[in-house]
């Protein structure tokens, strides 16, 4: 059994996707609504700490935590964000967090394994510094770590790449099988081997290339998780779907076309998004939904689009839908608020995503020195 620390906690995710073999002692998110689906679902209260993350201190986290798992806010590091960067309200968020790592480590407590995960815009957040001061950090704090962008689509049908740092103890001994002498370009874009090559002029012995396995072809597409009949939603009028029709360009209608020639049922995912000042519906039928977000902001809500021949229909993503594509169990309890639910999950992490991270590289390191322990003893 691992023990581990869950911040910016959200509905549990996290949590999820670790598993039962894991033991999660400390919880915390500011969000109630999201907490009292935590709550639910999880049966305990014990482990969660509301509130703010800059009020918690060292001595509300008990023991040596295996690992601590912070998913940070992304709003001010998403490229559809404010692009605020590290140090803005909702993102800077991050420091106070490092701030309870430090004091860990100074009192002899720190985590054996950090992940961080983020948006794809931590990479480029201004020009790579935001990574870097995060890079500084774990370095000054006596972690190797290194990073991946993991696309959810993989797993689960859904468009979504996010950040995952993973760092390590200096003092751990990591199996050689955990570790890759190059990128992989399945997990490591071309901005992951750049922020890599500066961290390494920095420190040379910081980084880590983390060998990952693909995970087995996905077996399921878009149309396996919609409903006929959701909760939560309404499918729209005919004057609604022509509107919407209405709204896409003359390539994104010539999708719309080529589905109904086929005759066959075609279930898409539209968003909608501003072009050259006007608002556009834009349609993808390749059986993947787009990133789920948050409905904050101004980012819209996804909808669904099913074309039989000249039938055409559409609807908001369902509650439900939204957590399918998350990874997130039948059993898994929604807010009963539309917005709510959507925000939970457009909001967290892709199930899968976190139990194939912790099968291949946060098990196996932890086993490992578990191992090197006992033959010490």
């Amino acid at each position: 059994m691992y023990d581990f620390y869950e911040f910016f906690a959200g509905g549990g995710m996290a949590r999820l996707g670790l598993g039962p073999q894991w033991r999660c002692v400390f919880a915390n998110d500011i969000d109630e609504r999201k907490a009292r689906s935590y709550q639910e679902y999880f049966k305990s209260a014990d482990e969660w700490f509301p509130g703010d993350v800059s009020k918690v201190k060292t001595s509300d986290l008990p023991g040596m935590a295996d690992l601590a798992w912070a998913s940070f806010p992304c709003q001010d590091l998403s490229l559809a964000g404010s692009g605020g960067g590290l140090n803005a309200k909702r993102s800077g968020t991050f420091w106070p967090f490092w701030r309870l790592m430090q004091g860990l480590i100074h009192e002899g407590r720190g985590p054996r394994i950090i992940v961080l995960e983020n948006v794809y815009g931590a990479l480029t957040s201004h020009g790579g510094a935001d990574f870097m001061a995060i890079s500084k950090a774990l370095i000054e704090s006596k972690y190797r770590f290194g990073a991946m962008v993991i696309n959810a689509v993989h797993f689960v049908p859904q468009s979504r790449p996010r950040l995952f740092i993973i760092a390590i103890q200096n003092n751990m001994f990591i199996p050689e099988s955990l570790i890759d002498n190059a990128p992989d370009p399945l997990w490591n874009p071309p901005v992951v081997i750049a922020r890599s090559e500066e961290v390494k002029a920095f420190s040379p012995d910081s980084w880590l290339w983390w060998k990952l396995p693909p995970p087995p072809p996905r077996k399921k597409v878009l149309a396996d998780l919609i409903e006929e009949n959701p909760q939560g939603v309404a499918w729209h009028s005919l004057a609604e779907t022509n509107s919407l029709l209405g709204m896409m360009s003359e390539v994104n209608l010539a999708k719309v076309g080529k589905a109904q020639v086929s005759k066959l049922r075609t279930v898409g995912a539209i968003y909608k998004r501003i072009r050259n000042g006007v608002q556009r519906a834009e349609v993808r039928f390749d059986g993947l939904s787009g990133c789920l977000r948050t409905p904050v902001g101004g980012s819209s809500r996804q909808t669904i689009i099913i074309v039989e021949g000249n039938n055409i229909r559409s609807r908001l993503l369902s509650p439900r839908e939204a957590a399918r594509l998350m990874g997130l169990p039948e059993t898994y309890k929604l807010p009963e608020k539309y917005n709510d639910a959507y925000h939970l999950a457009g909001d967290g992490l892709v199930v899968p995503v976190v139990r194939h991270l912790a099968e291949y590289i946060l098990e196996p390191a932890l086993k490992e020195w578990n191992a090197q322990k006992e033959k010490a003893a």
